[in-house]
């Protein structure tokens, strides 16, 4: 047999080399204890592949069995699935291939929103608003309508689900996110301008489909013994919880007790206080059941911080294998910050506190203080847009938006990091699922609040966590906690970089973040 030439002779190393310079390695993710971790592993939205790319990858594949097998992580390792018919269908026809599902890593369920009945005037709705909008199909809404509701009545979505949870057997990472085509947005505008009486249209809720989506995940991967570890919800509804809470009490600790990693940001602020206490026992059992936790952030709408103590949510748990914490837009005090904070100061590498209001009667320099002198490997901390929470009302007393650093007019944020609406966007209705790609934010060393990680959601800094300390005899480190210019007032976009440069003893003139 002669020997082979050209490309086929080639090793499976150079191969995969060559299928790096298309796609990135899918072996290759970002440490659960870095800031880039939840910007590119958990709560970046999955986007279709470039054409390109895909059509390379699968060219590539097609030249013969040995090239087919070396380029399945690639297509693979990241599965992305939409609950719709084609998407459940492709999910079923991947995962009964069990040479293809072996290597996914990493699922994401795309969710959108659910048709609620009351659709008596739909085709009225959409011809009165035709001239702004361009016109819309209304046979279109009526088919989504009808496999959604064919879907839940058949339970398909569940069974496919199961199926798929058994067939990836490498599976670490279980992703839930929101989904919107262009058709159900521009019919949400519709709605919205609309005079008819909203009873008489075609709703769209998230709710229904948030709750609906996390209890068929959560059983599926109870069912079938998921090796899975880390659970990211970036859109999450607060009701949602409450209905887990009732329905499947049992499996609630069995999951929890496979967690390293658990991402939760509750996107919706009706009620939030009311319902995140309501389910504070729901917390308590997950959070006291995941003893394995190394990376954990919960986080609410910045526009409508969380007013509950820090403990009716994480009652004074303690984990011994904790690398990052982190939350979002919440009221507190700073003994609490403090106390959560000491009870982890031997392990704790990354500290998030993003939108955290400091109430009345407590100053950030004593958080500080306490996170300089007492935290014994503490790598980094994130304190995008803390502020006082007086003053943080006095901003939205007259403003829609809030901005970081706003009183003197440094550069800030423009946009909450999950926005009410915010959806995944599919702008291909013929590709309603992907294959999921890592982006390279990670690369990126800017951690300002107008840079390319402006609005990401992430749990430690882009810079090495060695990064030595300047020496240098100029280092204009404040002396101490009183030094730091904090008036108890506001906080403003200079103050919070140069504190949370401080906090971890680098030099402010010479630190390379």
């Amino acid at each position: 047999m002669p020997e082979p030439r050209g490309p086929l002779a080639l090793s499976n190393e150079l191969l995969k080399d060559v299928l790096d310079c298309i796609e990135s390695d899918p072996e290759r993710t970002v440490n659960i204890d870095r800031r880039a971790y939840l910007s590119v592993e958990s709560f970046r939205p999955p986007s279709l592949p470039e054409p390109s790319r895909a059509q390379d990858i699968g060219s590539f594949r097609l030249v013969c069995r040995r090239f087919a097998e070396i380029g399945i992580p690639y297509q693979f390792a990241k599965v992305a699935t939409r609950f719709s018919k084609h998407g459940l269908e492709r999910l079923d026809k991947i995962c009964s291939h069990n040479h293809l599902a072996k290597h996914t890593r990493k699922f994401s369920y795309l969710v959108p929103y659910f048709y609620v009945e009351g659709s008596e005037q739909i085709e009225q709705l959409l011809q009165s608003q035709a001239t702004h909008h361009g016109y819309l199909d209304p046979s279109l809404f009526r088919k989504k309508a009808d496999d959604q509701r064919r879907i839940l009545h058949t339970k398909e979505d569940a069974q496919i689900l199961r199926k798929a949870m058994t067939a990836f057997v490498s599976l670490q990472h279980v992703q839930i996110l929101r989904v919107q085509d262009e058709a159900d947005r521009l019919l949400l505008d519709m709605m919205e301008e609309s005079e008819l009486p909203r009873a008489a249209m075609l709703d769209l809720k998230w709710t229904p489909a948030c709750i609906h989506a996390t209890s068929t995940v959560a059983q599926a991967l109870l069912h079938t013994r998921s090796p899975f570890s880390r659970f990211s919800g970036p859109m999450m509804n607060s009701q949602s919880a409450l209905v887990i809470k009732d329905r499947i009490p049992q499996t609630v600790p069995l999951l929890a007790s496979r967690l390293a990693c658990l991402e939760l940001h509750f996107d919706d602020s009706e009620a939030l206080n009311e319902r995140m206490r309501a389910a504070s026992r729901l917390f308590k059992t997950v959070f006291s059941a995941a003893k394995n936790l190394q990376a954990v952030h919960v986080g609410f709408p910045t526009r409508s911080p969380l007013d509950l103590g820090l403990e009716e949510i994480f009652h004074g748990v303690q984990w011994e294998k904790l690398r990052a914490f982190g939350i979002q837009s919440w009221r507190l005090d700073a003994d609490e910050i403090v106390q959560l904070a000491r009870r982890h100061r031997t392990v704790l590498r990354g500290l998030r506190l993003r939108d955290v209001q400091l109430r009345e009667g407590s100053m950030w320099k004593d958080v500080l203080a306490m996170l300089r002198n007492e935290m014994e490997q503490l790598d980094w901390v994130s304190l995008r847009r803390v502020d006082y929470s007086k003053h943080f009302d006095e901003l939205w007393a007259d403003s829609m938006e809030i901005k970081d650093g706003s009183l003197e007019g440094s550069e800030s944020d423009n946009e909450d990091d999950f926005p009410a609406h915010f959806s995944v966007a599919d702008s291909d209705n013929d590709r309603d699922d992907a294959i999921e790609y890592d982006s390279d934010d990670e690369h990126s060393l800017a951690d300002t609040d107008q840079g390319p990680n402006a609005n990401e959601i992430a749990l430690s800094p882009n810079t090495t966590a060695s990064l030595p300390f300047c020496t240098c005899s100029r280092s204009s480190n404040p002396a101490s906690a009183d030094d730091l210019g904090d008036n108890g007032i506001f906080v403003f976009y200079q103050q919070r970089k140069m504190w949370e440069q401080w906090v971890i003893g680098r030099c402010l003139e010479h630190s390379c973040t």
